[in-house]
């Protein structure tokens, strides 16, 4: 048992992956991502360079929510890639930036750096050495051939990787992915909008969330000066809730007399109302979105909000428990699971589906796009513009995709089994509404007019 006063210093979740956490040549490029495989070679960009809830009283027909939701149902997104790109841009030379006219000894290249490596390699070439390491482009190229060699190998250049003209299919989308999400210039207006869309979105999670995956994992890791305080019994509680949750929820004086559990359920619930605002916000930022008919913007935030909340929630949990009062705290899986029921099944669920999406590895970068394609879902019941969303989720999943390939070269399936977890969450989101709508039934304890308002007609 750890001691009361206790600093919690958790496992490196790095150690055993339970925290953290496309191109071209010809036109036939589309539909092919049953051969995304071999992607092997990694990608050189920038990786895209309110607690204080008062008590309230349980409404009897939760009709006193906020108008700004309306329904939450299920399907995964059916993302639309074909007719992604036409194909017919070549992309730059991994050497001198020149355009790429294919796929030459391992890496995408120039005719004029094909060239020049071949003949260096055939003919046995030594170039007086530099000490400068001149900067290789496009107009200079041909004033040291010894930087310009050193170039050529830096980038992965091989005479053991002969192979000339057509570009495999996974390395045009791995090349697309790193024009849109690099730093590169960028011809392609597409590609261009694309780039800007991933980093608006991108900019907005990091403004609106106050938690966030890489805070998250800081503290998680043990990187912080201060650690989060351990609660894993009830004397532990009661500290935490006289220090670091008095100063967030004005209104746990009223319920320090009521039992544990539903104490704990009531700081649930002012977690939850914050993280709806921030998703609010987020999906206003989302480009697109503000301009939507009033009812379809509700209908998609009553609908998404649950299922990204417990994406977003994951990235504060490891095996052995979970970041609450902003990181400050940190509350043990085995005490919320020695809960009475029904309250000792609200978070076990939630723990089992984040071991296993933390394992994917994600980052905020890739968390950021995921929760706007979950929030612009085009199958949620009763939307009323539903080709215009349907529009707004193609090109955020397009990007996703395209991200995925570039942040993560090696994991040539993470987009599909990303593309699961949807229809786990969806599974999820179910199975909590079940038991809220239970507790709510049974016991002597009230729901936050806004979450009424969601959970409504929900299932």
């Amino acid at each position: 048992m750890v001691d009361m006063e206790s600093h919690y210093h958790p496992p490196s979740p790095l150690e055993d992956s339970v925290l953290d956490s496309p191109l071209c040549a010809d036109d036939d490029f589309l539909g092919g991502m049953e051969e995304l495989q071999d992607i092997s070679q990694s990608i050189n960009d920038d990786a895209l360079s309110s607690f204080d809830v008062p008590e309230y009283q349980s409404s009897s027909n939760g009709s006193e929510g906020s108008t700004v939701l309306d329904h939450l149902v299920s399907h995964t997104i059916q993302p639309i890639v074909s007719g992604l790109w036409n194909g017919n841009k070549p992309g730059r030379c991994r050497v001198c930036a020149d355009r790429a006219s294919g796929y030459h000894y391992g890496v995408h290249a120039c005719e004029g750096c094909k060239g020049f490596f071949r003949r260096t390699i055939r003919l046995k070439l030594e170039y007086d050495k530099c000490e400068r390491r001149c900067k290789i482009q496009k107009k200079n190229r041909n004033k040291c051939q010894y930087c310009r060699f050193q170039k050529c190998l830096s980038v992965g250049m091989s005479h053991n990787a002969i192979r000339f003209g057509r570009m495999p299919q996974s390395e045009k989308l791995k090349l697309k992915a790193e024009m849109v999400t690099g730093d590169r210039e960028v011809e392609d207006p597409q590609l261009a909008d694309q780039k800007t869309l991933a980093r608006q979105i991108y900019e907005a999670y990091l403004k609106n969330f106050n938690m966030n995956k890489a805070k998250a994992r800081t503290i998680l890791t043990g990187k912080t000066s201060t650690p989060p305080f351990v609660i894993h019994d009830m004397e532990t509680l009661q500290l935490a809730e006289q220090t670091l949750v008095a100063k967030m929820v004005g209104s746990a004086g009223v319920l320090k007399d009521r039992e544990a559990e539903v104490r704990i359920f009531h700081c649930c619930q002012c977690t939850s109302v914050e993280t709806v605002t921030e998703l609010t916000e987020f999906a206003k930022s989302v480009p697109g979105f503000s301009s939507l008919d009033l009812n379809d913007q509700v209908t998609l935030l009553k609908y998404g909000v649950y299922e990204a909340l417990f994406a977003m929630l994951a990235s504060s949990m490891n095996k052995d428990g979970l970041l609450v009062a902003y990181g400050s705290g940190f509350i043990t899986r085995e005490f919320l699971k020695s809960l009475r029921r029904p309250f000792s099944e609200m978070m076990e669920p939630k723990f089992q589906f984040a071991m296993k999406f933390n394992a994917l590895e994600l980052d905020d970068s890739d968390l950021a796009l995921f929760v706007a394609a979950i929030i612009c879902c085009g199958d949620r019941p009763g939307l009323v513009n539903v080709a215009h969303i349907e529009t707004m989720q193609e090109s955020i999943v397009q990007v996703l995709q395209l991200h995925l390939l570039a942040n993560h070269p090696d994991d040539t399936f993470l987009f599909p089994r990303l593309l699961q977890k949807l229809a786990d969450l969806r599974q999820l989101v179910t199975e909590h509404a079940q038991l809220v709508q239970e507790i709510k039934k049974t016991e002597d304890t009230s729901l936050h007019p806004l979450l009424q308002e969601i959970y409504r007609d929900m299932y």
